[in-house]
Parts: structure tokens; sequence; C-alpha cells
């Protein structure tokens, strides 16, 4: 078995390589294509109109006696949730690189994203067909942005519109592809004029191969011919080690390139049981253990995706890593410990959905039936209560207000927002206490436009939409100790409160933070988790504009508890206004997001493109001149990148294009 993901940058070839995998491994009847709407994997409607992907779609192929569950996720910045909690789940990618461009931005966070979880990855040059694709290039490209050694196991025969086949390294083979699908391979010795070439590659994957393997050094050395048997060995264990970068060459489009591609993911990529096993913390241990993918042992699985069904509810997309779920069972939410029925269990081909018996350790698929799962929930059994590391998701850093057009759609408004927030963790709805409005935040502007557009198609609400707003964060400059004394009568009952609060900055990035440093304990535990109950919700609630604090450290340095009048309602109470007075005399000032600005352009138009990003108060970090286009690295603060596009396109004849992605707060 093989769990994999499809990764790249926005228009690399992701769903159009998918679509061939499926074609060629039976699982589909016929291609389709991402730009007649008609490809499988982008089942959405939005999906379909945009020629994108929105959301990552799962599918099951089975190819020389191997099931491969595969994942492709969008590649645009702003869903890169999907691609994060895609990673959390598989045991290893599929990295595709543009061949005329290269690594891209989007490559360069997914790539981060997938060595943050240690996912073993292949690459694929696609678009080899192209006009300015250069194999060598990317390969140069990778080891200098990724950071990772190359191992080339094919080369391409040709390039651009001559390009006619690949050169197989590991066998010192010519592939070519022939059929109207591209569907018969035709294998031929090296051409004559070619076999320097190829000799000459071979030498560089065994020279590559050598620097991770004793065994290839030694035969090498020896004077042994280092057979095909025995680089796929020694290939595979480096690819699992994430030593080496395997990588291939084709061009999807027009057929070339697939059928290797998917003999790579079995050969190179790992079954469920040879990655290391997933950390879980045993809630009643209190310590960290392994978690051995072994279907005989207790079962444990993550809930990594919820997607809503209008006929089927929720459907919950579990990895198991332990143990066997079968229809019917009684599965135990270990975070929230709530016992569920797991009614179904299926396995997905994009929208559609087969029944299964048993869902197994490694093995990926989908249960109906949980009311309360969340994306993140580990499920399992009371027996043995472990819970797996959780996904870290984006803050979202821009937002816009939704108005029901009356007040009987109101209702209905706030279900849709509920439901579309349980299926994205970057999505958050909240209501403005001053307006009344509902603000919806994301992570860009074609993420909020996709849901709202999402609102009014798939749940037949219209709304009217607001400008977008940039969400701030506050933060304070100084340290400052403060006291403060709380007294009530409610209902007859005096309820008193009297503490001391320390309030200072932290660094950039470092998170709020609150510490006791009350030793002296004289009150009983509920009042100091009431304390900490305030300040964390006084966090949220800002110091003066009302944004969430970030940065600020809080330390409880004394309190006074009296056993008549003291409750845990007073101590909640007065920590929370403690934490405002205290924040309002420590300097608080605003922070804005700064973005991180990706432009290409071609050469005649990078001066316009600088000189556009400078205007809007962006910094030019570096330039890298690439054939045909330059690329612009920059930093640029969001509040005055709204409507970029149009000003990018209108400067550059529409020959440009920019990503951006968040990047840190700075001081406004």
């Amino acid at each position: 078995m093989r769990n994999i993901g499809i990764m790249a940058h926005i228009d690399a070839g992701k769903t159009t390589t998918t679509e061939r995998i499926l074609y060629y491994t039976g699982k589909s009847h016929r291609i389709g294509e991402v730009d007649d709407g008609e490809a499988i994997m982008d089942w959405m409607e939005q999906e379909q109109e945009r020629g994108i992907t929105i959301q990552s779609a799962a599918t099951t192929a089975w190819w020389k006696g191997c099931q491969i569950n595969i994942i492709d996720t969008p590649g645009h910045v702003d869903f890169t949730a999907e691609v994060e909690r895609s990673l959390r789940v598989l045991d290893g990618a599929v990295a595709i690189f543009d061949a005329v461009h290269g690594v891209e931005p989007q490559t360069e966070t997914v790539w981060r994203q997938a060595e943050r979880y240690r996912v073993p990855c292949i690459g694929y040059v696609n678009k080899m067909d192209r006009t300015g694709a250069d194999f060598f290039q990317v390969l140069a490209d990778i080891q200098a942005k990724l950071g990772i050694p190359t191992a080339p196991v094919q080369i391409p025969i040709g390039k651009e519109g001559a390009f006619e086949g690949v050169i197989d390294l590991v066998t010192m083979e010519e592939i070519r592809w022939d059929g109207p699908e591209g569907e018969r391979l035709v294998r031929n010795p090296v051409g004559a004029g070619r076999e320097v070439l190829a000799a000459g590659w071979r030498d560089k994957l065994i020279d590559a191969l050598s620097s991770v393997s004793d065994l290839v050094t030694e035969r090498y050395l020896g004077g042994g011919a280092v057979d095909a048997e025995l680089v796929k060995q020694e290939l595979r264990k480096a690819a699992l080690g994430r030593a080496l970068l395997p990588v291939l060459a084709g061009a999807s489009r027009r057929n070339m390139g697939v059928q290797p591609l998917i003999d790579a993911v079995v050969d190179y990529l790992p079954a469920p049981d040879e990655v290391a096993p997933a950390l879980g913390r045993h809630l009643k241990k209190e310590e960290d253990i392994p978690v051995p993918c072994d279907p005989r042992g207790a079962p444990l699985g993550l809930v990594f995706k919820i997607q809503n069904d209008r006929e089927a509810g929720s459907l919950c997309y579990v990895r198991m890593y332990s143990g066997v779920l079968k229809p019917g069972a009684v599965v135990y939410n270990i975070g929230k410990r709530k016992r569920e029925r797991a009614n179904r269990v299926l396995r997905m081909h994009s929208n559609k959905s087969e029944p299964l018996e048993e869902l197994a350790a490694g093995d990926i698929g989908v249960i109906i039936g949980l009311k309360l799962a969340q994306t993140g929930d580990s499920i399992g059994s009371e027996g043995w209560p472990v819970i797996l590391e959780k996904m870290s998701f984006p803050e979202p850093v821009i937002s816009i207000s939704l108005e029901p057009r009356n007040l009987s759609d109101r209702e209905k408004l706030g279900e849709a927002l509920a439901l579309l927030s349980r299926e994205d963790p970057t999505f958050t709805t909240k209501e403005s206490e001053e307006t009344g409005q509902l603000i919806i935040s994301g992570m860009g502007e074609l993420h909020l436009d996709v849901l709202v557009t999402r609102i009014q198609k798939e749940y037949g609400l219209q709304a009217k939409v607001g400008n977008p707003q940039v969400s701030y964060r506050e933060s304070v400059g100084k340290t400052v100790e403060w006291t403060e004394r709380y007294s009530r009568v409610i209902a007859g009952k005096e309820n008193s409160a009297e503490l001391s609060l320390r309030v200072e900055g932290l660094g950039r990035g470092s998170g709020n933070r609150y510490a006791s440093a009350v030793t002296n304990r004289a009150a009983p535990q509920a009042v100091y988790d009431a304390v900490e109950r305030g300040i964390r919700g006084a966090f949220d609630s800002g110091i003066v504009l009302g944004y969430p604090c970030i940065d600020v450290g809080v330390t409880l340095t004394a309190l006074k508890y009296s056993e008549l009048t003291g409750t845990e309602f007073a101590f909640e109470a007065c920590a929370s206004m403690g934490f405002d007075e205290a924040c309002r005399s420590a300097d608080p000032f605003l922070l804005e997001p700064i973005m991180a600005v990706d432009l290409a352009a071609p050469h005649e138009f990078v001066g316009d493109v600088m000189n556009l990003i400078t205007a809007r108060g962006g910094q030019v970090l570096s330039m890298d001149s690439r054939t045909g286009s330059d690329y612009v690295k920059a930093l640029a603060p969001m509040s005055r990148m709204f409507g970029f596009m149009t000003a990018l396109r209108s400067a550059t004849q529409g020959r440009a294009g920019f990503t951006m992605e968040f990047s840190h707060f700075e001081k406004k």
C-alpha cells in the first residue's frame, strides 16, 4: 500500500497528472481534462468553473498489485490548509515541478510543509514539451532552493516541441509512448547519438547514490556492475530517509511520462509500515509513545478533514494508524471523551464512494455518523487513550462582512457558515459586538470569494458583501505591574477578589504566555484555574481596538483569597479587568500583517513591477533572472495589497503574475 499526495505550485499539472494515473491504472475509462472542466478530481462546481483545485480530493487506484491512495492537493496559497492536513497523514508525496519555471514560490511552501512532517518525496518535472523547458536547469533550481541533492532516474530525449521520450538511467533504455492516449510504452536500447550523455548522467546517479550508500560505493570501487536492482534498492532507502530526491521527466498533457511515475511511486515511496511510527500522547501515563502500524493493535485513527454532504451529513476523512475499524462499531473520540457510532465506512473516489467492510491500519477512508468529530481529533478506544499530534494551521489575515438580505435568512446564513468553518480550519466567523455584522475571515481574497460563492450557490443564500478588512493584532511595549481589586454583590452574596499581575511584551512570534509565580497556595486550585481562564479569554478580546493580542506575557505575582467572599467568578472577572488595565498602561500598539509577495514578470516589465510594490509600501528583497522572466521577492503590508492584481495586469499587459502569503506581524 502507498499513501501519496500530489503537491506543487498552482498550474504545474497536479490534477492533469492525477487524471492520467487514474486512466492508466484502470480506475477511470477516459481522461478528464482540467481545461474542459471535466477532471474527475475537480468535482466541485467552483473548481470546474475556475479551472483550479480548491479542496483536496482522495481516490484509490491499483497498480501491479499495489494499492495507491492518492490525495490531489490545491496549489493556490489561499488553500494551504488543504495541503497541510493532507501531508500530515500521507507517507509519501510526488512533488511536481514546471519544466519552464522550476521551483516556484508555492513549491517552496509545500516543500517546507512536507519537511515538517518528514514526508519522503519523489520529483516529477512536467511540461517538458513547453517552450523554454529545461530539465537540467530545474535540477539545479531544486538543489539551490530546496536544499536536497537530486538523483535524476531519467533524462529527457529532446525538449520543447522536440520532446519525444526519456532515457531511463536505471535500466539504460529509451522510453517512448504510443497509442491514442499514450497507453503503450515502447522501450529501446539507448540511441547511438545519446550513449555518451546517458552514460555521463548514469555516472552522476551512481555518484549521488554512493554518497549515501556504502553498498554502492563498495560495488563501484570493486569494479563490479551496479545493476538496476541494486540502484532501485539503495535509491529507495535514500528516498525514505529524505537523503536524495529521485527525479523523473514527462509531459502529462501529452500523455508522456506518467506510467514510469506510477512505477516510481511503488519503487521509491514507503508503505505505511516502512515509515517511523506516529507519536501519540498517552493520557493516563502522561508520556509520548510510538504507535506502530499494526492491524492487530488497538484501533487509533486521526480525523484529518471534514466535508459536509447534503444527504449523508458529515464525511469524516480518517487515516488509521493502528487496529481496524468496522461499520457499526462504537468509536471513542479521545480528546472530547465522547462515544459515537461509525454507521458506515467508505472508500472515496473523488465525490463518489464505495462501502468498505473494514478500515485497517495504514489505510485512508471516510466514516459517516460522527457528529462531534473535528479536524485533528484522534478516535479509537477507551482502553487505549492516545492522542495523536494535532495539525497547526495559519491564522486568517483578511476579513469581510456579510449581511443577509432579510432576518429570516440570518439563521440559515449562520448555519451555513458554521458548516463551512467546520470543513475549513482557516475560515473563521464571528459577530461584531459594535455593529452586529457577521465578519468572516480567511487566507486571502480568492479564499473568501470562493466561500461567498459557495454560500450563494450551494446554500441558496444571497448576502451583501462588505469591503475586505485587514485582521490587525495588538501588543504591548513595556513591562507593567498592576494590582486589581474586584467586589460586587450579586443576588445578595458578596463576590470579591484581589490579585497582582505583571504584563510584558515578548519577542515577535513568541505567542502569548501565562504563568503563575504564586508559591503560597492558600486558595484552592479552582481559583487559579479561574484566573488563567480570565487572562486567556482577555488575550482574544484585545486591548484598545478589540483585535486579538499577540506576544504578550502575563505573570500572576500575588493573590489574596477570602474563604467567605472569594469565588471563581470574581477571580475570573478580576483577572480579565486587571489584564485590560495593565495593558492600557503598557504602551499598547497595533501590529499589521506583512505579506511575502512573489512576482514573475517578463524582463521588460520588471521595473514597473518593482515600482508598483514600492508605491504600496513594499520592500523588494531579491530578484532572480531566468529564461523569459524575472522573479521578484518582496514584503508588503496586507492593507495596501487589495486590488494589486488589477494594477499589476494593467501595468504589464496581463503578462505578470504573483502569489502572496502571510509572513509576519509588524508594528504599524
